[in-house]
């Protein structure tokens, strides 16, 4: 019961900081962190000490794949080299620049020094994704760096074994790489295999619940075989991850993945949390333990600035050396320095550096020391690189990915796919097909496509747009039908499990009604696509800009009594006219008639270009 009690309270005391951090925009990290310090010094609070099996066994395989199931396997091939050079070349670095320094002031045996090394050494993936998702980096350094946080414990944690290994005899440099190689091949051979025999299972699989079911399983099924086999269970688990997240659109049903989803986004926020409250509890114990020892305290201070300091500064020295190396020798395209000065300083550590300090055994010398030197890692990189990693993305004035371009990309991309469902309707229309079905369908396809240009231009405070109003609208009706059906259920007039029926139907329409929000960030410059080596012959010709004498205007709905939603201009004569949302489409209509292909938002801070021949974006 006791213990029951105690889950309980971590559970919510660390969800309650969680949301606290986010309702004032700090670390979230940083936050639970310190709550679980504050609290272990708390007289009703137990003294805690976990074993390294509740963590690398119940906490790291799902931490990790609910990362992995959400990495772009693209994504990681395009950025493959960058991160093998941070996930194993960085670990390896920093393990020794930090056992140099260990066994240079502890006097400790050198593999002891490298054991240390490796627990310190990889950054931590929870840490540096709650970061970036709250500072909003560009993409491509959020990529690297949650990328290379997913492959570099295991890099680590070979390295800890080896070092271990070391400590109770001779280890030569062939067995170690001999390891490394089980470790890495070993661990990516079963994943693979465990995603394969997953997906055989789940293409059989319609119940959203047992496909769930099989995805909780999935961490598990891949980390305990490769471990078993003496190969890495972290890349066992991140293999795995990225092959059914890769494939879950044709191995999975759409309910299947939404469940997927919802279910793992809430194990990753629980567990998460958790895990730094946890590392905050641990805090009391491990400073007296060390504080007590035989060391004296100054020896005792200054190494754990010095280890704090070296495991900082060597992630800096390995990213610019690596950087300039890569670049005198040609290979690869240059890198801005702002963006490696961002990558150099997200090297916070958290629950594998937790988790590996643990597995050190008890007759290892200073282990109190040691557990210390660690702590102080984990908890000076989130105070000092969590803290101010927000102000240097500010100072660098690095852009993060911008809503209204975003948007903009939805919409051709929905377009595209809108212009492939019509396209196979027409293909699948029989004799016998009623023209009400066909119109409703092509109907709901183009208002879905309409809905995402729409939000593009003025926003909707400034304009009432077509998807808005049906929006409105439809939520307000909504509202009215729950409420019919919940007084029938107060009646007692209706079977509870048929009510139960109805109310689920509604709340999937509403999930589903479009909703988009509104841009958030001004942009100083116009909204524009960069140019791209596949556009058509078209956009190639067609100019930038086009000066217009006219007023900003549709002529033809003025004529006709019409209101328009958005404006767009044809870049070959000039005409302007009104985008497919307003009731005229006499923007499409213009090129219907005229067969002027390329036209352009005349929306203020807006310069993308269209091509109707072509549908393509530029």
């Amino acid at each position: 019961m006791d213990v029951a009690i105690g889950l309980v309270v971590l559970i919510a005391s660390a969800a309650a900081l969680a949301a606290l951090a986010r309702r004032f925009g700090v670390s979230e990290p940083l936050v639970l962190t310190v709550g679980g310090v504050a609290a272990s010094y708390l007289p009703f609070v137990p003294e805690i000490h976990l074993e390294p099996e509740i963590i690398l066994l119940g906490l790291l395989p799902p931490l990790l794949y609910t990362a992995a199931i959400r990495t772009s396997l693209v994504d990681f091939r395009a950025n493959v080299r960058t991160i093998a050079l941070l996930s194993v070349g960085l670990v390896l670095f920093t393990t020794f620049a930090v056992a140099v320094v260990v066994w240079w002031l502890l006097k400790v045996p050198f593999p002891v020094a490298v054991a240390l090394g490796a627990v310190v050494a990889p950054p931590d993936a929870v840490a540096a994704t709650a970061v970036a998702r709250r500072i909003g980096m560009p993409r491509r350094i959020v990529t690297i760096l949650e990328d290379e946080s997913l492959f570099n414990d295991a890099t680590a944690l070979v390295a800890l074994r080896t070092a271990l290994a070391a400590t109770m005899g001779a280890v030569s440099v062939w067995e170690a790489g001999a390891d490394f190689l089980l470790a890495a091949g070993g661990g990516a051979a079963v994943g693979v295999v465990v995603a394969y025999l997953l997906a055989m299972l789940r293409r059989r699989i319609t119940d959203p619940v047992m496909d769930t079911t099989l995805s909780f399983l999935a961490p598990f099924a891949a980390y305990l075989p490769a471990e078993g086999i003496h190969a890495s269970g972290v890349i066992a688990v991140v293999t795995c991850g990225m092959i059914l997240g890769h494939n879950a659109p044709a191995w999975q049903s759409a309910a299947s993945r939404i469940a997927e989803r919802i279910n793992w986004r809430t194990i990753q926020f629980i567990l998460e949390s958790a895990v730094f409250v946890l590392i905050g509890l641990q805090v009391r114990g491990i400073l007296e333990d060390a504080w007590n020892s035989d060391l004296d305290h100054a020896t005792l201070l200054l190494t754990a600035l010095a280890v704090l300091a070296a495991t900082m500064l060597a992630r800096p020295v390995w990213v610019f050396g690596s950087a300039l190396l890569t670049r005198s020798l040609g290979n690869g395209r240059a890198v801005p320095v702002s963006h490696l000065v961002v990558v150099s300083w997200a090297g916070m550590r958290g629950v594998v550096t937790l988790a590996a300090v643990l597995l050190l055994p008890q007759d290892t010398e200073r282990l109190a020391v040691l557990k210390l030197l660690a702590l102080v890692v984990v908890g000076g990189t989130l105070l000092l690189q969590g803290m101010s990693l927000p102000w240097l993305v500010r100072r660098l004035r690095l852009r993060a990915p911008s809503r209204a371009e975003d948007a903009l990309q939805k919409a051709n991309l929905l377009q595209q796919a809108t212009a492939a469902g019509l396209a196979a309707l027409e293909q699948r229309v029989t004799p016998d097909t009623p023209d009400a079905v066909v119109q409703t369908l092509r109907d709901r396809v183009l208002w879905k496509s309409n809905a995402a240009w729409e939000r593009l231009g003025r926003a909707e405070s400034e304009l009432v747009t077509p998807t808005a109003e049906y929006r409105r609208l439809r939520l307000a009706m909504l509202r009215a039908e729950r409420e019919t059906v919940l007084r029938v259920r107060d009646s007692g007039a209706v079977d509870y499990e048929i009510l139960q029926h109805v109310l689920a139907q509604l709340d999937l329409e509403e999930s589903i009604i479009d909703r988009f929000d509104e841009a958030e960030d001004e942009h100083a410059e116009p909204l524009a696509v960069a140019a791209a080596e596949d556009v058509c012959g078209h956009l190639r010709d067609a100019p930038l800009v086009r000066a217009h004498t006219g007023p900003d205007e549709c002529a033809e709905c003025l004529a006709e009594g019409l209101s328009w939603v958005h404006l767009r201009m044809c870049l070959a004569c000039g005409h302007v006219a009104c985008c497919d949302s307003s009731p005229g489409n006499h923007a499409s209509r213009h090129y219907a008639g005229s067969g002027h292909p390329v036209m352009r938002s005349v929306e203020p801070g807006e310069a993308w270009r269209w091509c109707y021949a072509d549908e393509l974006l530029g």
